[in-house]
This record gives C-alpha cells, sequence and structure tokens, in this order.
C-alpha cells in the first residue's frame, strides 16, 4: 500500500538502529499507527525531516504490515509552539492517544478536537478546560462516552444546583438516590458542572476540580494500572525550577 500527502501528528519517536526512527503517528483517515523513518537520525540539522510533535504533517508511506517505511513528510500550516504548562498538556494528550487508541481505527472527529486543543494551548486558553474537554471528546471516540445530561434512572435531565454521584461505567443519579441503585464508587459532581462539561463552557473553578476528578476516575477505568508518564513528569517538574526543556527525553523513553 502506498500513501502520499495524509495529514497526520507524530505523537511519539524512538532511536531505531544507528540512523532512523520508529514514529508513532495519529494520521486523520487512517488513525494511530507506526512508520519507520530510515535514515532519519543520519541526516544534517538542516537537512532532517520536520518530526517533532504537534506539527501538522503532510506524511506519506509505502510498505504492507504494521510498520510501512516514511517516503516523505512535510510541514503542513503554521507551526505550532508550545511551552511551559502548556507543552506538558500535550504531551498528556499524546499519551492518551497513544494509549487508548487501537492502531488502523480512523477517528476524524477527534483528529480535528486534537488539532483545535493545540492551538487553544499555544493561543493561551485554559489549559484544564482545554484537557477536560479533549478528554471528554476522546471518550466519546472511542466508545465511552460521559452521560452528563440526564439523570440515569431516570432520563430526567440534570438540574444546576443540585449535587449528583457519578457512576463511572454507567452516568450520574442524585446523590440523595444514589445507595439505592449500587455500591460501584462514584464521584461528587454538582449539576452546574455537569452541564458546564457538557458544553464545554469550563470557565469557574469549581466546574473545572470537579471535572478533573470525574475525568481522572472515568480514564483511570480504561488506562488500567500503569501510570501516565506525561502525568508523573509535570507533576515531578512542578516541584523544581525549568530552565531547559529537553523535549526528546519526554517524548523517547529510553532518554528518561
Amino acid at each position: 500500500m502506498r500513501v502520499s500527502e495524509q495529514l497526520a501528528y507524530v505523537l511519539h519517536h524512538y532511536s531505531y538502529r544507528e540512523t532512523s526512527l520508529l514514529l508513532e503517528i495519529f494520521a486523520r483517515d487512517y488513525g494511530r499507527l507506526g512508520i519507520l523513518a530510515k535514515g532519519a537520525r543520519r541526516a544534517r540539522p538542516r537537512a532532517r525531516m520536520p518530526l517533532e510533535p504537534f506539527q501538522r504533517l503532510l506524511m506519506g508511506w509505502s510498505g504492507k504490515g504494521d510498520l510501512p517505511v516514511l517516503t516523505g513528510v512535510d510541514l503542513d500550516g503554521d507551526p505550532i509552539f508550545l511551552s511551559g504548562e502548556a507543552l506538558y498538556c500535550g504531551f498528556y494528550m499524546n499519551e492518551l492517544l497513544f494509549r487508548l487508541l487501537h492502531r488502523h481505527d480512523p477517528h476524524e472527529a477527534l483528529f480535528a478536537a486534537y488539532q483545535s486543543s493545540l492551538q487553544a494551548l499555544q493561543g493561551g486558553d485554559i489549559a484544564e478546560a482545554t484537557l477536560r474537554i479533549f478528554e471528554k471528546r476522546l471518550l466519546q471516540e472511542v466508545g465511552y462516552g460521559l452521560v452528563l445530561d440526564t439523570e440515569i434512572n431516570s432520563d430526567v435531565p440534570i438540574e444546576p444546583g443540585r449535587m449528583y454521584e457519578y457512576l463511572p461505567m454507567h452516568g450520574p443519579v442524585r446523590a440523595t438516590d444514589r445507595k439505592e441503585i449500587t455500591t460501584e464508587q462514584s464521584v461528587s459532581i454538582s449539576g452546574d458542572s455537569l452541564i458546564a462539561l457538557a458544553r464545554e463552557t469550563l470557565t469557574e473553578q469549581r466546574a473545572l476540580r470537579e471535572s478533573k476528578s470525574l475525568m481522572r476516575v472515568v480514564l483511570g477505568l480504561y488506562l488500567g494500572s500503569k501510570p501516565l508518564n506525561s502525568r508523573k513528569l509535570f507533576h515531578d517538574l512542578k516541584q523544581i525550577p525549568i530552565i531547559e526543556t529537553d523535549t526528546e527525553a519526554l517524548i523517547d523513553p529510553a532518554r528518561r
């Protein structure tokens, strides 16, 4: 199979042998897949391929099986520059895509959501809100969408000013009804926060805080016990002054 000029982002890349790279990419029409970039590390700096994360690329590849060979790559549009907290948010989104997407499963709407999230991070939008909205859209795309607009036991619309218990495998119930339905672990969340997350209007601190708690529990169900490297890195780096960010170490676990 030969593919040319496919919109894609590099999620991760790893050193392979002496001169090549193994890429994990997210392509608009092909989903997540691995690609071998032969000789990518051998070229002189000015001639190297643009294979850094967060840049929208036009990529081509050829070959059968699970590891085709990169045949061409060019930047598409203006480059994205992330720094500080936004940089680690970007790596967090990349790791979620890497962990939750099956290979060769296209998600065109999620591709657009990822692109708009990167632009929001670069533009200085509230990072926490950007991440929560991306997480919500990601869960929806992979078949684990959240119920945010109605109570699961009655289909009654969520009311502002009322407290709910969110059952991660089901959805929200009124706090007073929780024990009558299940003993499943739940997350306390206000109706206002559920509505804000559903409408993607996360501006209030309470909504940001409660949405983060909800997403942490729900994502944990599907990510399993293996911790997220990006989350740990961000936590560790907040404890020390950051003089220079080694993005290669973030991309390639072998360098950490």
